[in-house]
């Protein structure tokens, strides 16, 4: 990868975040305009990540077909489209399916942003880029939520839309006129698209199987900490939403440092050793959640810290694990890497929208559901990596094309 890719690749990995944090102070404000629940409204990030799931079984082969480029240009035009179509809608349903449908744009733009880095890098050094460019999405949570709800103070929650449309402009332009193609010289055009076959190698890989359920439980615990936080801070403690912006931006800012540390942290300890550590992280997030809900709460600020304060840890061990298990779980496959990408996307994605969803028919409060996700996933796959007869599903691997 030449230094004039990675930028571009920056640019474009802001789509997804963009599209997930910029309303979130609005949630309470649209839920009263729409008159629908707080449930229905955390659906909009649901439905987008889900689709955006979904979405990259369809395009992942797309990629490997005709190549990174006009995969990103389709997926940048269609951000566009559905952006403005949820910033015009007058019904609920209505801005549900825009989200579905922006949901699935964006899932082309991170096709092509982590196949371009796999298309040009062995396991190691990918997972290096991967960190980088989460480090980019984490930089997001951190300035999207004060820019959101400094745009809906002003001039409602539907500028929050219309100013992903305009970002989207904006990198439409420099990809038509910038972005290579990276996609291998010697991929196969001839296969057919959708096939069975053409998943079946990748799904049978258990060691894929494994780092990309370790992804989907990591993306879960931090779509149920998103989802549940707005109404929690807001609604049930009573701070206002620029007060929740500086909270939820606090802990972003911890991830982005995390994040860009994650490179050095992979470089001593290894992928492997790298995701055992990051899951320890994400326990000692659930249990010290656990612990600040038993203190007494004087004030509502101190509410909101005592919930925002352990997931700092979850940010923490969300940065360190993501770029090593997104490299694992790829490792195996070279030119299949679009289709491997899409494979990993929908069940990160869509599985992580999947337990979000189910943890939100519960009754349990935002900070115990955030236990309940976090904490018993962390665990249950740390009993399967200290467990002998499974090590060959997480133990390193050698790439191959």
């Amino acid at each position: 990868m030449t230094l004039k890719l990675l930028p571009i690749l920056m640019i474009m990995v802001v789509l997804s975040p963009l599209a997930i944090d910029i309303y979130l102070p609005s949630m309470p404000q649209m839920a009263q305009d729409f008159s629908v629940s707080d449930m229905q409204v955390q659906s909009t990030l649901v439905l987008f990540i889900f689709s955006m799931g979904i979405g990259q079984i369809l395009i992942g082969p797309l990629a490997d077909r005709f190549g990174r480029r006009p995969i990103a240009l389709f997926g940048i035009c269609s951000y566009i489209a559905s952006s403005l179509l949820a910033a015009l809608v007058v019904d609920f349903e209505y801005l549900q399916l825009a989200r579905v449908l922006q949901g699935v744009a964006a899932c082309a733009t991170s096709i092509v942003v982590f196949s371009a880095v796999r298309d040009r890098f062995d396991a190691q050094k990918s997972a290096h880029y991967y960190s980088y460019l989460n480090g980019v999405i984490c930089v997001i949570p951190a300035l999207a939520p004060t820019l959101g709800g400094l745009l809906a103070l002003q001039f409602g929650w539907r500028s929050t839309f219309i100013f992903m449309a305009l970002y989207a402009v904006i990198v439409l332009f420099v990809v038509a006129f910038k972005l290579p193609e990276t996609r291998p010289e010697h991929s196969n055009n001839n296969a057919a698209l959708y096939r069975w076959a053409r998943y079946q190698p990748i799904l049978a890989n258990s060691h894929f199987v494994f780092y990309a359920l370790t992804c989907m439980i990591a993306m879960a615990s931090i779509l149920t900490y998103v989802s549940y936080a707005p109404s929690w801070i807001i609604k049930h403690l009573g701070l206002d939403e620029l007060t929740f912006s500086y909270l939820f931006g606090f802990n972003a800012i911890v991830n982005i440092s995390a994040c860009f540390l994650a490179p050095k942290v992979i470089k001593r300890l290894g992928n492997h050793k790298t995701v055992t550590v990051a899951l320890w992280t994400m326990v000692l997030s659930a249990v010290l959640q656990v612990i600040f809900q038993q203190l007494p709460v004087t004030n509502t600020l101190l509410g909101g810290l005592y919930f925002m304060v352990p997931m700092l840890f979850l940010c923490i061990g969300f940065a360190l694990l993501l770029g090593p298990a997104t490299s694992m779980a790829l490792s195996a496959f070279g030119e299949r890497a679009g289709t491997a990408s899409a494979l990993l996307g929908c069940i990160q994605m869509s599985g992580a929208a999947l337990l979000a969803g189910l943890i939100q028919q519960t009754n349990l409060s935002a900070p115990y559901a955030n236990v309940v996700m976090i904490g018993a996933g962390s665990v249950i796959l740390l009993m399967t990596m200290f467990l002998p007869q499974y090590k060959h599903w997480h133990q390193e691997q050698i790439s191959y094309t």
